[in-house]
């Protein structure tokens, strides 16, 4: 059974880091409470975090400070601002940054739960997304270099011999090589080639 999502709580306010705890952890959440965006930064490779919620004016480095420097070591963490002072050019800068959501104080309850699940979706999201790139990566790493180009031919929609004619070779060389890229990436068709190509960057040859 996998754990519960942990949600970290940053704000320079005790009073609403236990409040807002409380109220996380009675929906079977896990919290860390920090006080300052200083605290948070030098225990966050260790946090393991689900979903960041922080206050925007903090002593010391600001919430949208924070922001820049999570966004720089772990950009697909989601973060939900939540402020008592956050103005619209506060708002948008967040939201053009990446943030799920900006929440004003006091906080609506469910507002706050629409908001966090929301955030904790796209978090999921992102980390499948992530999860299936490095598995797509380390499959498409096995190709040799002669495999790799035979595979950007492939994918531009070229016949095999028309691939044959460009790298001066036979086209029974030809049918090896794309045997060969098949069994390596575990993938069948040439729209699954193309559409797993697209995602690692990999580009067709004209």
């Amino acid at each position: 059974m996998s754990a519960s999502p942990h949600i970290g709580i940053v704000d320079d306010d005790p009073a609403l880091l236990k409040a807002l705890g409380r109220l996380l952890r009675s929906q079977k959440l896990r919290t860390t409470a920090y006080a300052s965006a200083e605290a948070f930064l030098a225990n966050f490779e260790s946090a393991d975090l689900d979903c960041v919620i922080l206050d925007v004016s903090m002593p010391g480095m600001s919430g949208l400070a924070l922001q820049e420097q999570i966004h720089r070591r772990r950009p697909r963490l989601p973060l939900l601002f939540l402020s008592g002072q956050g103005s619209i050019p506060m708002s948008v800068q967040a939201m053009k940054s990446g943030a799920v959501d900006f929440l004003t104080k006091p906080v609506d309850q469910a507002e706050l739960k629409t908001a966090l699940n929301r955030a904790l979706a796209l978090g999921a999201e992102a980390n499948q997304e992530a999860r299936e790139i490095t598995e797509l990566r380390d499959r498409f790493g096995r190709l040799s270099g002669r495999e790799l180009e035979v595979l950007r031919h492939v994918i531009a929609g070229k016949p095999n011999k028309a691939i044959a004619t460009d790298l001066g070779v036979s086209e029974q060389t030809i049918k090896v090589h794309r045997m060969r890229v098949t069994q390596k990436t575990e993938v069948n068709s040439v729209a699954a080639l193309v559409r797993a190509a697209d995602r690692l960057g990999i580009t067709a040859i004209d």
